[in-house]
């Protein structure tokens, strides 16, 4: 509002974690209505993010080394606590005393001397602990020591953590915040060296990457494009660019004009895969099309040539599509209510090609939706690979002879990927695997999600 004093970071992400329930809403939503109120976005962000990912390591930090009992602790001072302590074990950077004070003061404002008296003994307890607030990984005790990057990480005077050898689930369940099953699962699929990589890719603060509309723009273009408006970027590849300037994207020269798409590295690939060709690739269904990311992908590499219907069972998040394609400028995308889909596939299908990104676990994207590893469970992989299933079925009857269904997930869970697809090829013998492809999320540079691809055709 108009006048309204703005908020630090620090309180912005209290009120925001205050309003998080980690099991029914996102920190993103909650975010966005909070993000106006203050002038560091970027660092709230951080704050709220950083916080959930490593919340349950940071309990255990608050556990062991400063007699907490959390469950006694109001949730409005402990979220205030946590995010004191994520920044003195995960921000090495930012000054103690900042981060001290600022917890104090916040707490003074909402419950008074007593307990701001509180919270600044416990996060001098958690200081007072650590006894290297950033050292290589190499010459740590890993035991006493919480990763945060690659190579580096926050050591403490005590022993945190279980021994990695003994009980390697325990170690990255704990190092890491991450449901134990879900690592078990992980370790027993790609052990122990993968199963770490992909525990420091589900805590990074993961790049933004854009994929330049070539419909309007070439990447050169674009980059002198951002060279003149002073944006920090880099290069990665041929098609996309990782922005490193900490502002809103929807404010970047060149959004409103729709000159480029947010897309990671890896969500990328399927329709790479799928390589719709502007001469050949006659009509496409996006069967799971919201929010249009990979629909606009597939017109634009078409060169806006190709009839696509994209349609969702998301009618809300269905509209993301039309402002997607109508902000890029594509004409070739027909939008249409999931109810009407076989009305309109007997108008105008078989298809050539069906998309099917489906709904997922989400378990390679957790850096992004750090929600995920407070709801996931194993019962509603279950449930959602008999929806995956339905969704593959529903695009055979649909596609012509020898067409080509593009499945792709951002989970990196076998029952979601290959074991799934080797069913649903069991059932239909007409279908052959043509290409699958799994990426595991990395925390090396360039940083990426985990997802699969498996192209199959009829």
């Amino acid at each position: 509002m108009p006048g309204e004093k703005l908020k630090t970071a620090r309180t912005i992400a209290a009120i925001a974690l205050n309003r998080f329930d980690q099991k029914r809403n996102y920190a993103g939503t909650i975010l966005n209505k909070l993000l106006p109120k203050t002038d560091e976005k970027q660092r709230a962000t951080d704050l709220v993010f950083g916080t959930i990912r490593n919340r349950s390591a940071i309990d255990m930090v608050l556990a062991k080394l400063a007699d907490c009992y959390i469950e006694r602790i109001p949730s409005e001072l402990l979220n205030i606590i946590r995010i004191g302590a994520y920044e003195l074990i995960y921000c090495p950077a930012t000054a103690e005393y900042s981060i001290v004070n600022e917890a104090v003061n916040n707490t003074k404002a909402i419950a008074g001397k007593k307990q701001a008296g509180f919270v600044n003994a416990v996060l001098r307890q958690i200081a007072r602990h650590i006894q290297s607030r950033q050292i290589q990984l190499s010459a740590a005790e890993p035991q006493r020591t919480l990763p945060q990057t690659p190579s580096t990480g926050c050591e403490f005077d005590a022993i945190v953590l279980p021994e990695l050898e003994l009980s390697p689930a325990d170690y990255f369940s704990s190092a890491f915040s991450l449901p134990k099953w879900l690592v078990a699962d992980w370790l027993t699929e790609f052990g122990a060296e993968k199963t770490g990589q992909i525990c420091l890719a589900s805590n990074r603060k993961p790049s933004i990457y854009i994929r330049p509309n070539r419909l309007r723009t070439t990447i050169s273009d674009l980059a002198e494009k951002f060279h003149r408006a002073d944006i920090d970027f880099k290069i990665v590849n041929e098609s996309m660019f990782s922005i490193e300037s900490p502002q809103a994207i929807t404010q970047l020269a060149g959004f409103a004009e729709g000159l480029f798409t947010v897309q990671d590295i890896t969500a990328s690939q399927p329709v790479r895969f799928l390589q719709p060709q502007p001469a050949e690739c006659g009509t496409i269904l996006d069967l799971c099309a919201a929010p249009g990311t990979k629909t606009t992908q597939l017109a634009e590499l078409a060169d806006d040539k190709a009839k696509i219907i994209a349609t969702d069972i998301d009618s809300k998040r269905l509209e993301k599509v039309k402002e997607n394609t109508a902000r890029l400028g594509i004409s070739g995308v027909r939008i249409i209510a999931y109810k009407n889909l076989e009305k309109i596939a007997a108008e105008v299908g078989p298809f050539d090609c069906i998309l099917l990104d489906v709904p997922c676990s989400n378990t390679g994207v957790l850096a992004k939706r750090p929600e995920t590893r407070y709801r996931i469970s194993t019962e509603a992989i279950t449930e959602l690979t008999k929806i995956q299933l339905r969704l593959l079925q529903t695009a055979e009857t649909m596609i012509k002879p020898h067409g080509k269904i593009c499945y792709s997930t951002c989970s990196i869970q076998q029952d979601e990927n290959d074991r799934l697809i080797r069913k649903f090829l069991q059932r239909n013998c007409n279908f052959k695997l043509e290409y699958e492809s799994l990426i595991l999320p990395s925390a090396e540079q360039p940083d990426c999600d985990g997802g699969y691809t498996a192209i199959i055709s009829g």
